[in-house]
């Protein structure tokens, strides 16, 4: 039985931070060959530093389904 994309969303939210960081790793590693190098760095940049807010508590995450339904209500 395979997650719809809201389900895994809702998993992956559930992981610890460091958890979450590897996955997030993996899945950007899996796009590698799709991504210009230079772009591929810059998000990885953008990755590590958004990670970095929310382990060291300077921003809070949102559930994904919070803000779809928020901006679906817009």
């Amino acid at each position: 039985m395979s997650m719809t994309l809201d389900q895994l969303t809702t998993e992956a939210l559930a992981l610890t931070g460091k958890e979450r960081g590897i996955l997030m790793d993996r899945l950007v590693e899996s796009l590698e060959h799709q991504l210009d190098p230079e772009i591929e760095k810059l998000w990885l940049v953008e990755a590590r530093r958004r990670l970095e807010e929310l382990q060291s508590g300077k921003v809070q995450a949102i559930p994904a389904d919070d803000v779809f339904r928020e901006l679906l209500s817009s």
